[in-house]
């Protein structure tokens, strides 16, 4: 006997479907109601997380193949960050001479170099979204190896600032397309049981990079403090393994679907399920197509087919979404911390801020190890709302470290909240980027992936432009008084985190459109049974 879905709802149980008879449809109509959502079983809805890594190893290894290419991100973050503090990189670069005499960065210069790379990451990311969606994903992959090989050789051979400068335009367009075409593709490809590990190794691979990057440039200022070209160099050795890597990537099935090629699908699932036991090709083709007609019906309906759609009605509401978390760490600091991070701590007086810097990649190394493995256990929802949260505590903390006394443990309290700001942000950027990747329909995946993020870079150029002058000990000087700005921007969007961000861990493409169709409270998603969720159940029960 079925039970009643009010008591279920005031007990905290999860909410149950419900058809036009305000009660739980009949077993042998649940199936019909999943296809008329979108949905259909696929066999693997109810294996564990490891069993799902054993079963699909070579999706798993694919996608943590193409997460691997965002090391490159991370390492010219990493640099960009920390080579504007390098002795040789100053004396070669150098606009002006600070009052001791000594060669020196104008802070338009720096800043410049902040902007540019942001508004090249703008570029990316809208137009190669439009590459994506018309020739495909792998097309989108090499298109942005040939920008970043691009940027890597004009960095080499820079000697100016203006050649640095497009230098760092080019490094940003390729890693703006970086930045929406991985996330989209491993979406797309990922198990939907163990989705969200695989999206945040997206940013395990930039900690890594990022990390690496701080490494090479504390050892050539311990060692060589005048060579900053090796750290440059080294690049090219990342580019290559990119190459190779996309070059066996499959091409996404759910691409090959929305575009009619049901002969690509088949294609892609065979080399991205090879030995999945009782895999069933026809079934799961099917189940493809389903969600794409389902979104391309319910698009025809409200009349939104074009791309803008993302613009309009629950399509809007989910980029908004998609672009929140990664938004919220631009009003909490990312620029102060990330790129301007080694610049920061040295003008506020501390002796090392390469070893600093190296401390805190390291903590985030630690950080996103975890958040991978428990991503879809406790899901992003609570990752995402508690890392930000963590964030705006740590600007709060720092910038009271501003306004009292300095004293011998500032230092110390200094680096801890650094490190816990840090540990935030790892944890944000990685659920962040797996929101840009699965918060949207199938169909407009690649235009709201694109302008979700683009949305952070605009922010991005403004803060770019802003930080240098604030933490210049020739300009504002404001050291660490800076934190009190962002911990004031950023207040509304760690309050909206909360308020905004859903539970998407287990989901399907499918299920996520009922729930957002069915507009249901993001706080609700994780509660909240779907019609594939009840067919399993019965199935189950049966």
């Amino acid at each position: 006997m079925a039970s009643d879905p009010k008591k279920q709802k005031e007990d905290g149980a999860v909410e149950y479907a419900e058809d036009g008879r305000n009660g739980e449809i009949e077993p042998k109509d649940a199936a019909i109601d999943a296809a008329t959502k979108g949905q259909a079983v696929t066999g693997y809805e109810t294996l564990g997380l490891w069993e799902t890594v054993l079963t699909f190893k070579w999706a798993t290894a694919y996608c943590f193949a193409a997460a691997f290419s965002a090391a490159t991100d991370g390492y010219q973050i990493g640099m960009n960050s920390g080579i504007v503090a390098n002795k040789g990189f100053v004396h070669q670069f150098a606009t002006e001479t600070s009052e001791a005499g000594l060669p020196a960065l104008a802070s338009p210069v720096l800043a410049g170099w902040s902007s540019i790379q942001s508004v090249g990451q703008i570029i990316g990311m809208v137009s190669l979204s439009f590459v994506s969606s018309r020739f495909g994903r792998k097309v989108a992959m090499y298109t942005y190896w040939l920008i970043l090989a691009l940027s890597v050789m004009t960095e080499s051979l820079a000697r100016s600032w203006e050649v640095w400068l497009v230098g760092k335009l080019l490094a940003g367009i390729g890693v703006g397309c970086l930045q929406t075409t991985l996330p989209t593709y491993i979406a797309e490809v990922a198990p939907v049981r163990i989705r969200g590990g695989l999206l945040m190794l997206y940013s395990f691979w930039w900690t890594i990079g990022s990390f690496f990057a701080y490494i090479a440039m504390q050892t050539m200022n311990k060692k060589h403090p005048g060579n900053y070209l090796d750290p440059i160099y080294t690049q090219w050795a990342q580019i290559g393994l990119m190459l190779i890597i996309y070059v066996f990537l499959p091409e996404s099935p759910v691409w090959c679907i929305t575009r009619g090629d049901r002969t690509g699908a088949i294609k892609a699932l065979a080399r991205i399920n090879r030995g999945v036991k009782d895999y069933n090709m026809d079934h799961q083709v099917e189940a493809l197509i389903l969600t794409v007609e389902h979104e391309q019906a319910i698009a025809v309906e409200q009349r939104q087919e074009h791309w803008y759609a993302i613009f309009r009605g629950t399509n809007g509401v989910r980029t908004i979404i998609s672009l929140w978390t990664n938004l919220s760490q631009q009003f909490l600091g990312l620029t102060l911390f990330g790129t301007f991070g080694t610049y920061f701590f040295q003008q506020s007086g501390l002796k090392d801020p390469f070893l600093i810097k190296c401390i805190t990649s390291s903590i985030n190394i630690a950080t996103i190890i975890v958040v991978v493995l428990t991503a879809d256990r406790i899901g992003r929802r609570w990752i995402a709302c508690c890392a930000t949260a963590l964030m705006w505590t740590c600007c709060v903390v720092i910038g009271i470290l501003g306004v009292v006394k300095q004293v011998n443990a500032t230092t110390y309290v200094l680096v801890l909240f650094a490190c816990l700001w840090n540990m935030g942000m790892t944890a944000n950027g990685a659920a962040g980027w797996g929101f840009i990747g699965e918060i949207s329909s199938q169909r407009l995946r690649p235009y709201t992936a694109g302008f979700g993020a683009a949305c952070t870079c605009v922010i991005g150029v403004a803060m770019g432009q802003l930080t240098p002058y604030m933490v210049n000990a020739n300009e504002w000087n404001w050291g660490l008084k800076t934190a009190w700005f962002y911990a004031g921007v950023g207040l509304p969007f760690a309050a909206g985190m909360w308020l905004l961000i859903p539970e998407t861990a287990g989901r399907s493409a499918a299920e996520l459109d009922e729930l957002f169709e069915r507009k249901i409270k993001p706080w609700r998603f994780q509660k909240t049974e779907t019609a594939t969720q009840r067919l399993v159940r019965m199935q189950e029960e049966q």
